[in-house]
């Protein structure tokens, strides 16, 4: 294990484009990439060095538990307890599309 510069414990981060996830990787925030909420638009939002991403409620709601301590299936169990219908495949799509960006790592299990 390697250890961040914040002094946690980390395994091995990947960036995997084009892979699919596994329900037990752990995706978070890439650490140039920040979530945050734009009062001018009344939106959250994505920042990273490039450009400023206006999020959906959804897509919000996904990034929020990229934490790094979340699994990909706890997620998905998570959003699906707040929300009625979950469609797993597509938080793995979302998450997958943000993993290929390097905007969202993912630590192994």
């Amino acid at each position: 294990m390697d250890t961040t510069p914040t002094g946690t414990d980390r395994t091995s981060t990947r960036t995997r484009p084009g892979a699919g996830l596994s329900g037990s990787d752990r995706p978070r925030l890439a650490r140039h990439v920040r979530l945050d909420f734009s009062r001018t638009r009344q939106r959250p939002i994505l920042l990273h060095p490039e450009a400023v991403v206006v999020l959906n409620g959804s897509g919000a709601a996904i990034l929020e538990l990229c934490d790094g301590r979340h699994t990909v299936a706890e997620i998905v169990s998570e959003l699906g307890a707040r929300y009625q219908t979950v469609p797993d495949d597509e938080v793995r799509e979302f998450l997958t599309r943000l993993v290929a960006r390097h905007w969202v790592e993912l630590t192994d299990g």
